[in-house]
């Protein structure tokens, strides 16, 4: 076989995985965060200089989150 009519497929299915794609990272950013209480949290680049931003690194608001553990 030649591999001439296996390329229109294969250009085919990478055109409509990239629109899918596309799609989806659309409608994503348009509802947003799906999980409940789950917020944008602000680093050292969004702070304003004399913010004091004093407070613990790496958290950023997760101390909520605690697991289950399948009670």
């Amino acid at each position: 076989m030649s591999d001439r009519p296996q390329l229109p497929l294969l250009c085919g299915f990478l055109a409509l995985l990239a629109v899918i794609f596309a799609v989806s990272y659309a409608v994503g950013d348009a509802v947003g965060p799906v999980a409940p209480g789950m917020q944008r949290t602000e680093t050292e680049t969004d702070k304003e200089p004399g913010d004091g931003g004093g407070g613990s690194h790496g958290g950023g608001g997760m101390g909520d989150m605690h697991s289950g553990g399948g009670r």
